[in-house]
């Protein structure tokens, strides 16, 4: 059972690029150490094309070699944080046509390789550095959320769930700056992508 997961800094999380087999030490790595022990029979075979940095339009130049090359069993999709921060003040606004193409692109074709295609939303905690990336970003997840009805097989609404778990222990237990993950946020995204690979298998 092969399965590429496919993102950003969320999904590198600090892997040794040198190392094709290494997983960083965020979301990835945990879910393999649950999934492994879950199912004991089944040999799994994880890849890890998290590149840090990466916006939409990476992800569609590299998704060939990096997803659709390796004929994957499932792919795991988590990308959109860095088409908004990185654009914010910048002289350009964020190009919604844009990014919608090169997303549909993506999922096109990792549904086109014959993959299971999980698309795990992106998220923005409120903390006062980052609350005027939010309109753009709820643009950008109407795009994500429209399209991942059309083509996965499995969604996960990470946003949604962070916002809500947040209120009862605080943001600091599940983001520093509002955008990457502590263990603890790293612990949820891996729990809520099991419950979708577990379909599959």
């Amino acid at each position: 059972m092969k399965i590429v997961f496919f993102g950003d800094s969320i999904t590198d999380a600090s892997r040794d690029r040198a190392n094709d087999a290494s997983l960083g030490n965020g979301y990835v790595a945990i879910l393999y150490e649950k999934l492994k022990n879950l199912y004991e029979d089944v040999k799994f075979e994880f890849l890890n094309r998290g590149v840090g940095g990466d916006r939409v339009a990476e992800l569609a130049a590299r998704v060939d070699a990096d997803v659709v090359a390796e004929k994957p069993d499932i792919a795991v999709v988590l990308i959109g944080i860095n088409d908004v921060w990185t654009r914010e003040g910048a002289a350009e606004a964020f190009d919604e046509a844009a990014f919608a193409a090169a997303y549909e692109e993506v999922l096109c074709k990792i549904k086109g390789c014959g993959a299971k295609l999980i698309v795990v939303e992106p998220f923005l905690f409120a903390v006062p550095d980052k609350k005027r990336f939010r309109r753009n970003f709820d643009k950008m997840l109407g795009i994500i959320r429209s399209l991942a009805e059309k083509y996965a097989d499995a969604f996960v609404p990470l946003d949604e769930m962070f916002a809500g778990v947040s209120q009862s222990v605080g943001i600091s237990a599940y983001s520093a700056d509002g955008i990457h993950p502590t263990h603890r946020a790293s612990r949820l995204i891996a729990d809520n992508t099991i419950k979708k690979i577990r379909r599959f298998l």
